[in-house]
């Protein structure tokens, strides 16, 4: 595991073959042939790449600010103390062997805290007892304990706006790689799965991407070692060879699993329980309704919510049916589905048999137990023979999964799918890589998440007409209904849920690029979805994704660039070697290098934020940026005599056309009377509130906040939208009459911004616009009275980047702040802000 970014450790040879194979100059993705998926466990973005140059890691200078102005990047227990990212050396401690933090449902929802975006100490703290003081979750690895995940992003392109699909554990969010849902209808009140232990072999009956695929002629197949349900095994051989449940397909009824008798009685037991749970449910619900106005609100929820129920029941006992079929069942159709989603390495002379081998630990001789045959035997042989499929989907095994509870062999699995694509290199200049994460496990990561609003409660935020965001929130209802323990049953969106890792490798994404589009794992399916248009000319569309989710998120082709001869390189891992290197921390000490803050101390850095980033390290230093197909604006103006706020939220489509996307943005409000939070912590008495809005391309939305809702009589609104868009407007009802608004420039004389200046007074004004971030020296311009002023800031030697603040003398409450990067269609830089920054770490 030693080493950094283009340390070869003797495999020099396999490191000049990857960057010798090219296509040809000037193609572009659509001249692919093979898109490569592997999904890994559990990791957040933070957690793995914060300290990445150039990603909106550590150095992130626009970082989302808590209810006192603490940074969020200060983590609080219920006491009050404060706790910061601190590093987890892979080598020299046991991390890797100290296990999962919680990542369920609730212990999801608690760490989001209403939109807080601030629980995460005491939502995920560790289970076991000798670890439960440790903070693990604010834990994060460095190039020098994940060299090849590293070198991958200084080779390829990294996507840091990448977030999970849902709030939630690892089956749900698996679904929507594989299906764009986790409902079986789309719409708000349809039964929706969020929790692992929800779903089951044979149990859903919606169409998976995979079943378009074979219907519309496009080859495709899901790689595993094993199927979950079906192999019987158990232990370390379960371990090593099993595909730990990690394919959701097994959970599709047209992919026919046949069940071990071992693994039928669990289901059925299951089903037992859950039909014990439903009666109990429909009772509770018949009393309700008994007591409800006849024809009200309540009572037409409670009769939905029963019907639910029914349909529920008519569901489990399906699912016990479909536990009865065999192989021999199978319609063609099927049988194509089953070899497609559940190929495995049967063909493999040593599948499913380990073998102990020796290796030396510390000096001291001992043993361990590997995997004796190819893991990856049937997608080596496939590359190996040019019979890989358009579409592949690769299926780790638990210990090859990169699962925090388990130790972290997954490096060599991503390794090595790199080394076999590349072996044969006809099939590597026509494919595109993509290695990405299923959830963040219960490590921290400091990118607040952009949600769907709740539809039942305004104040969480809303969308464009037209899209529906209660298909994309959950309610305890739900959750009740599938027999969660009222305890543990939250309500809450459905998604986004926390920045995950993605990289995209390939020809034509080559170079150590950063891409900053959100993006989730619905994305792919649409990547998929345009390349097969563009290359094919076929409509291979994903029904299930909704349209708040297709606004909110592109669809990763803003990650492509045309072939460029820029070389990189990439080091490969040796099994053995890797292996050994992650069996010798097992007896390593505990992880020790956390600090707490006590409460005066998380003040004291509240205070001074240079101090506070002096404690937050990330490598020096810009990389190249993707274009993206962003036009946003957020403007706002005091209405006096309604006593709001107006504030403007808007996509523009004037620079990009047809290619514009739309965007979410979240609004804080500081200082408010009630906050929508639901955890309290010690010292924290200050209250704000959190919503989202997204926005589609071409349309604008207007949302009043009444000023009644702050506490002080001063507001404070901040807004964050995608690749560190972020506005902060501060005053007072009585503030001078100053309209500020930013639109962007592009012409002959280069590109920019214009801070237009309003002044409705009927006395004149002096503006004093200052420029935090990028050196430029604050300006003073005098408007008169009932007039307007121009000021035009070029960007062309800040890559784009702007940030300046504008205030009125004399009126110390009013400030208009604005920051972000202006898009022109090109590739450009990440922000220099945090390419600046060189503390310690």
């Amino acid at each position: 595991m030693a080493g950094t970014a283009g340390a070869s450790s003797g495999i020099s040879g396999a490191v000049e073959r990857a960057y010798a194979i090219a296509p040809d100059p000037g193609t572009s993705y659509l001249d692919a042939e093979h898109i490569v998926i592997l999904m890994q466990e559990n990791r957040s973005f933070d957690h793995m790449f914060g300290t990445l140059q150039g990603v909106r890691g550590f150095n992130d200078p626009r970082a989302i600010r808590q209810a006192d102005g603490a940074s969020i990047f200060l983590q609080r227990d219920r006491g009050g103390n404060g706790f910061l990212p601190w590093r987890l050396d892979l080598k020299d401690s046991r991390i890797t062997w100290m296990g999962s933090l919680d990542h369920s449902r609730h212990g999801q929802i608690d760490a989001w805290n209403g939109g807080h975006h601030n629980f995460w100490i005491e939502a995920k703290r560790h289970g076991n007892s000798d670890y439960a003081d440790i903070p693990m979750t604010m834990g994060y690895f460095t190039r020098e304990d994940l060299p090849f995940y590293y070198a991958l992003a200084d080779a390829f392109t990294i996507c840091d706006q990448n977030y999970c699909s849902i709030m939630t554990s690892t089956a749900p969010n698996r679904l929507m790689l594989w299906t764009g849902t986790v409902r079986e209808e789309h719409d708000a009140g349809s039964l929706v799965y969020m929790r692992n232990e929800q779903t089951h072999p044979c149990g859903l009956s919606w169409t998976t991407y995979g079943e378009r695929l074979q219907k519309a002629g496009i080859s495709w197949k899901c790689y595993q070692n094993q199927i979950w349900c079906e192999g019987g095994l158990t232990g370390e051989a379960d371990q090593w060879l099993g595909n730990d449940g990690d394919n959701p397909l097994e959970r599709f009824q047209n992919y026919v699993v046949s069940f071990s008798d071992v693994y039928r009685t669990y289901v059925n037991d299951v089903i037992d329980k859950a039909q014990v749970n439903i009666t109990r449910r429909e009772n509770i619900l018949q009393q309700a309704l008994l007591r409800a106005d006849v024809g009200s609100p309540n009572a037409a929820e409670l009769e939905a919510w029963l019907r639910g129920y029914a349909d529920q029941r008519s569901r489990l006992e399906r699912k016990r049916a479909s536990g009865d079929r065999s192989l021999a069942d199978l319609t063609t159709v099927q049988r194509l589905l089953r070899g497609r989603g559940l190929s495995t390495n049967s063909k493999d002379p040593d599948y499913l048999s380990l073998e102990t081998v020796n290796v030396e630990i510390e000096g001291n001789a001992q043993t361990m137990t590997v995997p004796k045959g190819d893991v990856l035997h049937q997608f080596r042989e496939d590359v190996r023979t040019g019979r890989l499929p358009t579409v592949s989907w690769l299926v780790a095994s638990a210990n090859f999964s990169a699962h925090p509870s388990r130790p972290w062999y997954g490096a060599w699995y991503a390794s090595e799918i790199m080394n076999i694509l590349t072996g044969n290199p006809e099939i590597w200049k026509k494919t595109i890589f993509i290695l990405t994460y299923d959830e963040n496990d219960g490590y921290f990561d400091h990118a607040p998440s952009f949600v769907a609003a709740d539809p039942k409660r305004p104040e969480t935020g809303g969308a464009s007409a037209g899209i529906d965001t209660g298909s994309e929130y959950s309610y305890v209802e739900d959750e009740l209904i599938q027999g969660v323990p009222e305890e543990l049953a939250r309500s809450g969106p459905i998604g986004l849920g926390y920045r995950v890792p993605m990289i995209i490798a390939s020809p034509w994404s080559r170079g150590g690029w950063v891409n900053s589009q959100i993006s989730d794992h619905t994305s792919v399916i649409r990547l998929i979805e345009q390349f097969i248009d563009g290359k094919y000319g076929k409509k291979v569309v994903e029904t299930n994704i909704s349209s708040w989710r297709r606004t909110v998120c592109g669809d990763l082709t803003s990650n492509f660039r045309s072939y460029n001869e820029q070389p990189a390189a990439l080091p490969f891992l040796e099994r053995a070697a890797h292996l050994q290197a992650i069996e010798s921390a097992r007896q390593k000490p505990l992880p020790s290098g956390y600090r707490a803050l006590s409460q005066s101390g998380v003040a004291a850095l509240t205070k001074n934020p240079t101090e506070l980033r002096s404690r937050l390290w990330q490598e020096p230093g810009t990389r190249p940026a993707c274009a993206l197909p962003y036009e946003l604006y957020a403007d706002g103006v005091l209405d006096r005599d309604q006593g709001q706020f107006c504030l403007y939220l808007k996509a523009a489509t004037d620079l990009f056309g047809n290619h514009s996307a739309g965007a979410p943005f979240n609004v804080y409000l500081y200082g408010t009377k009630a906050g929508n939070h639901v955890h309290e912590i010690a010292g924290l008495s200050k209250k704000m509130m959190a919503a989202t809005y997204a926005v589609r391309a071409g349309d604008q939305i207007k949302k009043e906040i009444d000023l009644s809702r702050f506490s002080s009589g001063e507001y404070d609104i901040a807004i964050h939208g995608p690749n560190g868009f972020y506005r902060n407007f501060t005053g007072r009802p009585d503030e001078p009459e100053v309209e500020v608004r930013c639109l962007y420039r592009s012409d002959k004389d280069g590109t920019g911004v214009e801070i237009h200046l309003t002044n409705r007074a009927q006395i004149s004004h002096e503006i004093v616009v200052e420029y935090p971030s990028y050196g430029e020296p604050p300006q003073r311009v005098m408007v008169n009275g009932l007039s307007e002023r121009v000021i035009s800031l070029n960007l062309d030697t800040n890559s784009q980047w702007y940030d300046f603040c504008v205030t009125v003398k004399g009126h110390i409450s009013f400030a208009r702040r604005y920051a972000g990067h202006m898009e022109t269609g090109m590739p450009s830089f990440t922000d220099p802000t945090m390419g600046r920054h060189t503390a310690g770490s």
